[in-house]
């Protein structure tokens, strides 16, 4: 979906439109950019982004509180309408997914044509836009998708794979994030066709285990199945707070109670988890993560609440000030069989 939480509130409320609109929290508690207009984008104004910054980008900026209730009911229409066309549909997030339409209710034979149809339904259903990448997998799909957005629609035909490969940076490899784009940039990598020209224990030595994944997505090479029930791999609540916590004791409450929450959510799916992590974000944006495994699994809320308070003493929590904390599990014993991502936010850091 395109600017989807912007687009919907846009839709709803006429006086938004044309007009740049940030859907997230308040500028003055450090509030964050939950999705940002088209209108709002040539600012500079990007998800993710802190609203205070957004605003200084663009000060005709307008400002609109989530309503994630609204975007989930909107959601379920358009899942409603990918799964009439196809059981195999892979759900991202509530406004992004994969589907496979090799069969179709349709009896579509191009992809192509699915995708128009299927935008044509949404725009239909919902007075919203969608884009579409179609291609022989998800990796290169994904890539298409985000082309010529809004009501986009991108085609990687077979034939043409090796010429869209050839224009791509190593930003779109998936799981290259600015840290290890810069360190391949370090070494001359710029391109993702540069990836094949070095040998693969180079390519070790500068991303370690990444290596032979970013090999095969640099030959286009991607063999993951849409997955329809993708169980959930991790559930965490974190919080950015409007002034920065300096007193141990207050953080080790919000640890505290954060880590309740997990268990809590953990006891209610009736599943376990190995893992415990903290998250913990300074001042100064430095963010660190400290992890700790059992044995066995647990959903024991005391059990998971010591060892996510314990995990505090391997950080400068109480010595720097913190502005963001979280705490999540993973590895779980016994898979979800509801969820629909792969990770699973109890609480939404917006302010």
């Amino acid at each position: 979906m395109d600017a989807f939480y912007a687009s919907v509130e846009q839709r709803d409320n006429p006086s938004l439109r044309g007009k740049p609109v940030a859907v997230g929290g308040d500028p003055t508690t450090r509030g964050v950019v939950a999705a940002a207009s088209y209108e709002a984008r040539p600012f500079g104004v990007r998800s993710a982004i802190p609203m205070s910054r957004a605003v200084r980008l663009c000060p005709s900026l307008i400002i609109v509180r989530p309503d994630f209730q609204k975007y989930r009911a909107v959601s379920q229409q358009v899942f409603a309408i990918f799964r009439e066309v196809t059981p195999l549909v892979e759900p991202l997030s509530l406004d992004e997914a994969y589907l496979d339409v090799t069969q179709n209710a349709w009896d579509e034979p191009l992809g192509v044509n699915v995708a128009r149809r299927l935008k044509a339904a949404i725009r239909d259903a919902t007075q919203l836009t969608a884009s579409a990448g179609v291609a022989p997998n998800k990796f290169l799909a994904k890539i298409a998708s985000g082309w010529k957005k809004p009501d986009g629609l991108t085609v990687v035909a077979p034939e043409r794979v090796e010429s869209f490969l050839q224009g791509l940076p190593v930003d779109a490899l998936w799981g290259v994030g600015p840290v290890t784009a810069a360190r391949l940039r370090e070494h001359g990598i710029e391109k993702l066709t540069d990836i094949r020209a070095r040998p693969a224990a180079e390519l070790e030595a500068i991303v370690g285990s990444l290596a032979s994944w970013l090999l095969d997505l640099a030959h286009g090479r991607d063999d993951r199945a849409v997955e329809p029930n993708r169980a959930a791999k991790s559930a965490g609540s974190e919080e950015t707070y409007a002034s920065d916590l300096s007193s141990l004791t207050e953080i080790r409450q919000e640890i505290e109670k954060m880590a309740r929450e997990v268990a809590a959510w953990l006891d209610r799916k009736s599943i376990t988890a190995r893992t415990v992590t903290i998250k913990v974000r300074y001042s100064d944006f430095t963010t660190v993560t400290r992890s700790q495994s059992a044995p066995e699994p647990t959903s024991d809320a005391q059990s998971i609440v010591t060892r996510a308070v314990a995990l505090l003493s391997k950080t400068e929590a109480g010595v720097r000030p913190v502005r963001l904390l979280g705490v999540s599990v993973h590895n779980f014993g016994q898979a979800t069989d509801d969820a629909e991502e792969q990770s699973i936010d109890l609480r939404l850091p917006f302010n």
